[in-house]
């Protein structure tokens, strides 16, 4: 927007790669607990749902651990009573199975238990997964609100250090990031844990050898799988790394090919592509072969203990020592917690790296939310209740930077009414003044005054209701034409409308659109001529109707022909307003009650454009190096 401004070094914020349109890929946090206590107090309105989801997951787990010890006791059950008939089934007679605390059931009953469990267990699962999903969705809800409301918050000066796809990541990518986990990673934390301490609670009153055993295994299988973890995590970073290469060589190409063409271009930006393929290709090859180890690893130290437990249970079946000897169906159970308990410890070793990256998202987050907002507004605002437009500079200096000043004591001032041209070199400070006068920015020192009324004195709302606004720089959104010109003027009439299209020369152009002002814009208004979106802007501009004009190189994207036409409309429209005029081509603002020649942030000359040349000075350089060709 502001050619003039220099750019400040962005905020010291872990580097992010950048995917295309806003898809950003993180690294670790830099305040990994401060960020999560952040995140806590977020969580702290919901206690109860986090608390409630929470036991539901842990009586969930218990209950799936009761039904493989269950399944053994019915074995050994069938077991001793086949030994017992001496392998006669019609002499099989089925006694009662003792539980616990002198608990006995008959194997119908614990069948019936066993199914009992599995349903309940499947019950607390969908209850607690109906409570997450209930609260991550209120909160995203209110965070994404949050965000919104700070942007809306923000000073312009923020946005100049700022990628559109990172502040569109933090609001997207970022919030869907925390979303996913809260709604996932909290019951499974609740779950893994309870599963694991049930599991290992369960073998060691079974049976502490074949505990031993199991232990062991799992382990050794959590080691290796750890490690083969932290292998693979440098790969696939350089594969997220490569892919958001990747995509930005592939948009920037796409969107670029008639430059590219034109330049022929095409091998060098193949051999880009092939470049960063290769790179793709081989991150992604590394990271998923060795990602891909992991479960034979997992199942190779499974197999080992399903064997070892097989072997040791067998001995100890058939052992004679009454202090070791167990059931035959306690090797069943070990068989089913072995396969159980690798699923939790997987669990927790990924949610330790998913609670990175939710950690990395909520950082981002938070960074935003904590942005310095625009300076408050001072108290007993004023209002003017009649538009004079009389705009006095007094002394004003301003910098986008603290120890840069690029307005250096800049006064003027602007009689109601009068078109005022700005002029000067790239640079010179054209737009920074009109910046300032919406309070897009704030100055250091110094005053604007509108009628005698500090701007600073006035809302922001209130001071930027009173001018209408046309950027060389057009922005329209996906929807109608009638809804690009009404925006921001929803109380006038189509009437009204009609009238400012045919004013600012755009009904004809709309006319000739397949569905007229019905047609659907695409996002950015891609789909008609920069001089055509360059006029339903200046359309949008004249519906507004407001009591002052800034037009910042309006017509720089119009044929001569319809800028002549324009000028004429817009000459109309600035009638007893006063307008701030932005130009590059001089010849566009002979006409000007008064011409201000800027460079280096101050007036060099002021006076009409006759004025100005009989002075044979800064402003006549300018001028007649424009027709030096000529």
């Amino acid at each position: 927007m502001n050619q003039d401004r220099a750019k400040t070094s962005s905020q010291d914020e872990k580097p992010i790669l950048r995917g295309p349109r806003g898809m950003t890929y993180m690294g670790k946090p830099q305040d990994f607990k401060g960020t999560m206590k952040k995140l806590l107090r977020y969580l702290r309105p919901y206690a109860f749902q986090v608390i409630g989801a929470g036991i539901m997951a842990i009586t969930a787990a218990l209950l799936s651990v009761l039904g493989p010890w269950f399944l053994g006791l019915i074995t050994s059950e069938v077991a001793r009573a086949y030994q017992a008939a001496n392998g006669v089934f019609e002499s099989i007679e089925f006694g009662l199975i003792h539980i616990i605390w002198g608990i006995n059931v008959s194997i119908g009953e614990l069948a019936l238990i066993i199914v009992g469990v599995h349903v309940l267990s499947a019950g607390f699962n969908y209850l607690q997964s109906f409570l997450l999903i209930g609260m991550t969705q209120h909160l995203t809800y209110g965070m994404r609100k949050e965000l919104s409301a700070k942007i809306n918050r923000l000073p312009l000066k923020y946005f100049d250090n700022q990628q559109f796809g990172d502040l569109l990541g933090r609001v997207t990518n970022d919030v869907e990031t925390i979303n996913t986990t809260l709604t996932q990673s909290i019951a499974e934390i609740f779950r893994s844990i309870a599963l694991i301490i049930g599991i290992f609670a369960i073998m060691i009153f079974l049976s502490l050898s074949l505990t031993a055993v199991a232990l062991v295994t799992t382990i050794l299988s959590f080691i290796a799988v750890r490690k083969f973890v932290k292998l693979s995590q440098g790969y696939f970073r350089k594969q997220a790394s490569s892919y958001g290469e990747l995509a930005g060589h592939i948009e920037e190409t796409y969107s670029g090919q008639t430059v590219i063409k034109i330049f022929n271009h095409q091998s060098k930006s193949k051999e880009n592509f092939d470049r960063i393929n290769n790179d793709l290709y081989s991150s992604a090859v590394k990271s998923q072969f060795i990602s891909g180890i992991m479960f034979p690893v997992q199942l190779f130290f499974g197999n080992i203990a399903y064997i070892a437990i097989a072997v040791i249970g067998a001995l100890l079946v058939l052992s004679d020592n009454a202090m070791i000897a167990i059931e035959v169906g306690i090797i069943q159970t070990f068989i089913q917690y072995v396969r159980q308990i690798n699923q939790p410890i997987q669990q927790i070793g990924s949610i330790a790296n998913v609670l990175q990256s939710t950690a990395a998202a909520s950082e981002r987050i938070f960074n935003l939310l904590g942005e310095t907002e625009e300076t408050p507004e001072r108290d007993n605002l004023k209002k003017l209740d009649k538009i004079q437009g009389h705009v006095v500079f007094k002394d004003v200096y301003f910098g986008y930077q603290d120890d840069v000043n690029i307005i250096k004591g800049f006064s003027a001032e602007v009689k109601p009414g009068q078109k005022v041209a700005i002029v000067g070199p790239t640079g010179a400070g054209k737009t920074t003044m009109v910046n300032l006068l919406m309070r897009f920015y704030e100055i250091k020192s110094g005053s604007i005054t509108i009628d005698g009324v500090d701007i600073r004195d006035m809302s922001r709302n209130e001071l930027r209701s009173l001018f209408g606004m046309v950027l060389q720089d057009t922005w329209l959104f996906e929807g109608t034409v009638k809804d690009n010109i009404v925006y921001g003027s929803p109380d006038k009439t189509e009437e009204d409308m009609l009238k400012a299209a045919k004013l600012a020369q755009t009904h004809h152009f709309i006319e000739s659109l397949s569905a007229g002002y019905d047609f659907i814009l695409s996002e950015g208004g891609s789909n008609i001529s920069q001089g055509q979106r360059q006029l339903l802007t200046i359309s949008r501009a004249m519906l507004a109707d407001r009591p002052m004009l800034i037009l910042d190189e309006a017509t720089s994207s119009v044929d001569t022909r319809t800028e002549v036409l324009i000028q004429h409309a817009m000459e109309a429209l600035m009638k007893n307003r006063t307008s701030f005029v932005i130009a590059h081509r001089l010849s566009t603002i002979k006409d000007a009650d008064i011409i201000f020649v800027m460079n280096d942030g101050n007036i060099l000359e002021q006076g009409n454009h006759q004025e100005l040349l009989d002075q044979n000075g800064f402003y006549a350089k300018l001028y007649y190096s424009q027709f030096e060709t000529n």
